[in-house]
């Protein structure tokens, strides 16, 4: 997948998805851990043209975005805003309620992205593919209204995407999985890319742990760049939608200013040798 497209609302590059939505290629993470900065996400979206923000119910900053994005004076039809369906919202009837109380804690009419978080979904009798599936109707329902303009998921492997593919008819436009140096599925990312599937990753610092790598506090010395903006630009180079989070209005400020340079492919093969199978989130490999 290359980045495509002309500059989105923010001037960033896009990524065309089969929804016909274009996505930013760079957005803005937001968490539970770390906290949680009204002032970062203002700045990111006056002062560093981020129109991409990522979230979810878990993370219970949904109400707190809304206040942010009405702060920042930027229109609505400017961003991109994703969310995220909790396992415990699966289910066909639940999965649309959780979806209009996340639009109403963001104050949107629609989301752009909706993913389901997570694939195993923890309900007594009955199997994991068997709730996927019926939440995923109800995903592709709430694509066909127009709610949520694009839909897809997050930590599925190629198991759990192949079930999908046979028991529902939209294959997910996004699937959302962690990506950095050290944990670089590229299997998952090809099976991705076959069918059309965007790839976007999340930790593309390894929550701080490639940041002190020597390989990548070399590289950055070499480019006059900060190793977060080196990791950042080599998961964009890698054709990734990328989301790094940060509460801190320097570090925002430091992880956009990644489109004016380009890392050598000699230098991008270093760093997708680095991978050693690391996960510093979930690992889903365990889950049917």
């Amino acid at each position: 997948m290359a980045v495509a497209g002309g500059p989105g609302p923010g001037g960033g590059p896009v990524v065309p998805l089969a929804s016909g939505r274009s996505i930013p290629v760079l957005g803005l993470g937001t968490s539970h851990q770390g906290g949680y900065s009204h002032s970062a996400v203002v700045h990111a979206l006056q002062e560093c043209g981020i129109r991409h923000i990522d979230t979810a119910k878990r993370y219970g900053c949904e109400s707190l975005l809304q206040e942010a994005i009405r702060d920042s004076g930027v229109k609505r039809e400017d961003l991109w805003i994703t969310t995220k369906l909790w396992h415990s919202d699966y289910g066909y009837e639940n999965t649309k309620k959780a979806c209009l109380e996340s639009c109403e804690r963001l104050g949107v009419e629609y989301l752009d992205l909706y993913l389901m978080h997570w694939p195993d979904a923890h309900v007594p009798g009955k199997s994991n593919r068997e709730v996927r599936a019926e939440t995923w109707r109800a995903m592709e329902e709430l694509y066909e209204k127009g709610l949520c303009k694009s839909i897809g998921v997050s930590n599925f492997l190629i198991s759990h995407l192949e079930q999908l593919k046979e028991d529902c008819v939209i294959t997910p436009h996004v699937n959302q999985v962690e990506y950095h140096p050290f944990q670089r599925p590229q299997e998952l990312v090809d099976y991705c890319k076959s069918r059309d599937i965007v790839f976007e990753g999340y930790c593309p610092l390894a929550k701080g742990e490639a940041l002190t790598h020597p390989t990548v506090i070399q590289l950055a010395k070499k480019y006059g760049r900060t190793p977060a903006q080196i990791c950042i630009r080599w998961s964009i180079q890698n054709g990734i939608v990328t989301i790094p989070k940060s509460t801190k209005v320097e570090r925002i400020q430091e992880n956009c200013k990644v489109f004016d340079f380009t890392i050598a492919e000699g230098d991008v093969e270093i760093l997708n040798g680095m991978h050693d199978g690391r996960h510093v989130s979930w690992d889903p490999s365990l889950i049917e």
